[in-house]
């Protein structure tokens, strides 16, 4: 009977409760992405054409966004990198938005990010979202 080795394992995975919470979370925000992604489209409607592009590329930016959120509420502990890459991006955009409060849409960039900076560093803590990084498939 190897005791030591399934009481470790069952240490190290999130409790049910927090991987279901953490797991919410990012699919809340894939959801709002989308949400976004709609907003987007009406913007990339109206806006000039010197700016179409650009809204073109931030729009269509929210899919890939949705995306990532949707394959970590899915797969939390199987995607290395993911979680890390979405913290740096959002965390950089939210502190820039702060340091930049007086441009224009700055200070909702600044909310908004913030808040899906705030659910995705309390999912990766909720579901261990560093163990993705573990080369043992057992502990996922």
């Amino acid at each position: 009977m190897n005791v030591g080795t399934d009481v470790s394992a069952a240490v190290r995975r999130p409790a049910p409760w927090a991987d279901r919470i953490g797991r919410t979370l990012m699919a809340l925000d894939a959801v709002a992405t989308l949400v976004a992604f709609a907003g987007g489209v009406m913007i990339m409607i109206s806006v000039s054409d010197d700016r179409v592009i650009t809204e073109a590329w931030r729009t269509f930016a929210y899919i890939v966004f949705a995306g990532l959120w949707a394959i970590l509420a899915i797969a939390p502990r199987r995607q290395w990198g993911l979680w890390e890459l979405l913290l740096l991006q959002k965390g950089a955009i939210t502190v820039y938005s702060f340091t930049m409060w007086d441009m224009p849409d700055a200070s909702s960039t600044a909310l908004i990010d913030l808040a899906v900076t705030v659910t995705t560093a309390a999912a990766y803590v909720l579901c261990r979202g560093w163990y993705a990084w573990r080369t043992d498939a057992s502990d996922r």
